[in-house]
């Protein structure tokens, strides 16, 4: 298991652990449900399977301390949450997660408690009855699909930062929307069967010996059981409101002012950085690392108050130190404000240094191809200006449909060579997308120089570097007059790939790193290492003699992913 799905504190790590737990009992609940589509045999028959493991004392403490401890941290999270304004599929899971006891309550007392202490056969026939043609047929099943999407927007917003997810959430969305109706088109058809048995007083009378139907003044004690456990949930659910509400006014008295120049003047909680202050308070401010302290683009000059706050540390100094930045400088995403504090913000997202916002720069991992053609200048010594042009217009009339077929985008052309790059919504894609475009970059060289053979005229001859990387893609240039472009040490890691391709006598370097994301498995003693000039680590790579060579492994990898 990658260890970056598991970064966080132990309540984070508690949390995915119990959501994993009740997720996989949800599933095989709804799943249970959805047999009823086809027999009630094997409604029954996987029910009897799942409660012989369910019902074992040691997985029901694990499914009850799962079910606490995830709703306990639920409320124990939003109690301690600063501001309540959140992204809309965090809000979302929230409401979602509130609503569900609602219902699971009255489920679970009518179910498990009334197994436990009445001796009721709580069977799937049993319940269906019991909610049968009511209302609480419709309040059960809106408990399945809200269980259901809390369950998947927890699962996403935990995986979706590794590498794999992208790959398969095509496929587990289907999975995602079957499973629920499927569960629900199990109920409904052994609803109408199972009330239409009932409807039969002879048969009634099996069903209510069989089940050990609960008398009326059972149902009673179990309803009052179940307005006791609302009750302890309303009063939990009140205690975080209490707590939310407490530590706000608490935090308000221990507030702080902060001015910005040519700006606003607000006042927020102590303990927040200069950026989250912004960002609350509806304040512009560049980000375009996302406050991690790398981009410098979220810098301010502290006009005053700069004596009030702690030196930077190594994160934030290294940032600074890279734009020579002057000492009054400092990164708004590091810096927590605790007296009144003046600053000026550098970039503003309204203007240029004013210009730095995400629509002009945006922090991606992209795939990134150089190319150059060899021995240029002693090819073209001696031509005329015009029979240059003319060959150099042909070759990349060649060899870029290559690039464009496969989504990628010649950034800029520099005399024999070019730099291109893959715009894709995930760095496997880009990944692919590159690593299929060298191949094809190589097949239309071979075709290009079939042509030039029979003109009289020597081959070309090339050399690529293909590298996966953090890149900033945007606008660089004067104010009306700027290009979008790339930056970033990704490119220079892909230059300085193809000038190896040279020594090597070889067509392509490609990165480890960018074989690993687009998931093409070569043997480790191919992989050489490769101090860059420029580059402070060695970079891993893999020499290919002739890119077009890759094209099977690489197809086999396309057919792997599209199955």
């Amino acid at each position: 298991m990658n260890n970056a799905l598991w970064r966080g504190g132990w309540s984070t790590r508690l949390r995915i652990v119990s959501g994993l737990v009740l997720f996989v009992f949800a599933f095989f609940h709804f799943i249970n449900i959805g047999l009823g589509l086809f027999h009630t045999d094997y409604l029954h028959g996987m029910q009897d399977g799942r409660k012989a493991v369910t019902r074992h004392i040691v997985i029901s403490v694990l499914f009850y301390a799962a079910l606490f401890t995830h709703a306990g941290l639920a409320l124990t999270s939003i109690a301690q949450r600063r501001t309540l304004r959140m992204p809309f599929s965090t809000a979302l899971q929230v409401v979602l997660g509130l609503l569900i006891p609602l219902q699971l309550i009255s489920h679970i007392v009518q179910t498990r408690v009334a197994h436990e202490v009445y001796d009721v056969n709580d069977e799937m026939g049993y319940i269906i009855i019991l909610m049968w043609p009511s209302i609480a047929v419709w309040m059960q099943s809106a408990l399945l699909l809200i269980v259901w999407i809390h369950g998947c927007i927890g699962l996403h917003m935990w995986l979706r930062l590794t590498r794999w997810w992208p790959r398969v959430v095509p496929y587990l969305i289907g999975v995602a929307v079957f499973v629920p109706f499927f569960a629900l088109a199990g109920l409904l058809t052994e609803g109408r069967r199972i009330w239409a048995d009932f409807a039969d007083e002879f048969l009634r009378e099996q069903y209510i010996e069989h089940y050990n139907w609960p008398s009326p003044e059972t149902f009673q004690t179990l309803f009052s059981v179940k307005d006791y456990g609302l009750l302890i949930f309303w009063l939990a659910l009140g205690a975080t409101g209490l707590v939310y509400i407490g530590r706000k006014l608490w935090r308000r008295r221990h507030s702080v002012r902060v001015n910005y120049a040519k700006g606003p003047e607000v006042v927020a909680e102590k303990g927040m950085t200069l950026l989250e202050i912004s960002q609350v308070n509806g304040v512009p401010h560049a980000a375009l690392c996302g406050g991690k302290g790398r981009c410098t683009t979220c810098r301010v000059i502290v006009e005053d108050g700069s004596d009030a706050l702690p030196p930077p540390g190594d994160v934030e100094a290294r940032s600074l130190a890279a734009v020579g930045a002057s000492p009054q400088t400092r990164l708004a995403c590091q810096i927590r404000p605790t007296e009144p504090t003046t600053v000026f913000r550098v970039f503003r997202p309204d203007g240029g240094r004013i210009r730095g916002h995400a629509s002009q720069g945006q922090e991606r991992q992209l795939a990134v191809l150089f190319l150059d053609m060899r021995s240029f200048t002693a090819r073209t010594t001696g031509q005329l200006p015009y029979d240059i042009v003319f060959l150099l217009n042909r070759f990349f009339d060649a060899v870029v449909p290559a690039i464009t077929k496969e989504g990628g985008v010649v950034d800029k052309y520099m005399g024999d060579g070019l730099l291109a790059v893959f715009e894709k919504p995930n760095a496997a894609a880009s990944a692919r997308a590159g690593l299929k475009a060298a191949i094809d970059i190589s097949h239309a060289l071979d075709e290009f120089n079939e042509q030039l053979k029979a003109e009289g005229s020597p081959g070309i001859r090339i050399g690529m570097g293909l590298h996966l990387g953090d890149l900033v893609v945007g606008e660089i240039g004067a104010a009306g007059h700027a290009s979008k472009t790339i930056i970033g040490d990704a490119v220079n890691v892909a230059s300085r790939l193809e000038s190896e391709t040279k020594a090597l006598k070889v067509e392509l370097l490609v990165s480890q790193e960018l074989l690993k994301a687009a998931g093409l498995v070569v043997p480790q003693d191919d992989i050489r290492l490769f101090q860059l000039r420029g580059v402070s680590e060695p970079i891993p790579a893999l020499p290919v003699t002739r890119a077009s060579t890759l094209e099977q492994n690489a197809t086999k990898q396309e057919q792997e992913f599209s199955a």
